[in-house]
């Protein structure tokens, strides 16, 4: 009788610690469907830049440092490996372009042309749904976290390997501009 409440005890620790694992191995696999996620929406961004800079080269010639910045950002960003590091690049690649806004802000008439109101909108578009996934991303993450550093999943989780991740945040050029109230002109 007590060889059978000993097996029973040790069946039940192991179905938890199983039960453990499990859920986190699916807070880690949701995180990482989460990132594919924003990884689609980067390659649309990606596919347009070129079409948004070739339009824009015809317009602003001189302003070929912006240009090439917006383009060396974007091979970054299709280059990068690992979630952290396309979180990097993708944050260098949203500066050059909103670098680049600014840039065309001193030019009307391509602000009125065709071609570049269908790119600007379908960017805008995509930058709309990148910030929809990132926000699913981070859900992700933090439900993940959470796992990982509640008790007693947090046993669990520093024997298989389990750890934090960081959060897909604003760099911090772009907090500091969020900070400010925005100019409104008319």
């Amino acid at each position: 009788m007590t060889l059978i409440i000993i097996i029973a005890v040790i069946a039940l620790i192991a179905i938890f610690l199983i039960s453990i694992y499990n859920n986190l191995v699916r807070a880690r696999n949701n995180r990482e469907n989460a990132f594919a996620n924003i990884e689609v929406q980067l390659k649309q961004r990606y596919d347009l830049i070129p079409q948004l800079v070739a339009t824009v080269k015809g317009y602003a010639a001189h302003e070929k440092e912006v240009l090439e910045q917006v383009t060396a950002a974007r091979a970054a960003a299709m280059n990068a490996t690992g979630i952290n590091d396309k979180i990097q690049a993708d944050n260098a690649l949203s500066n050059a372009l909103a670098g680049l806004r600014v840039s065309l802000e001193a030019y009307p008439e391509l602000k009125a042309n065709q071609n570049f109101l269908q790119l600007q909108n379908e960017i805008s578009d995509i930058e709309n749904k990148i910030a929809a996934t990132r926000r699913f991303f981070n859900s992700a993450t933090k439900e993940l976290n959470n796992l990982v550093q509640a008790f007693p999943n947090n046993i669990v989780a520093g024997m298989f390997g389990f750890h934090t991740e960081p959060m897909f945040e604003v760099p911090e050029a772009e907090r500091q501009a969020i900070q400010k109230a925005p100019e409104i002109q008319f």
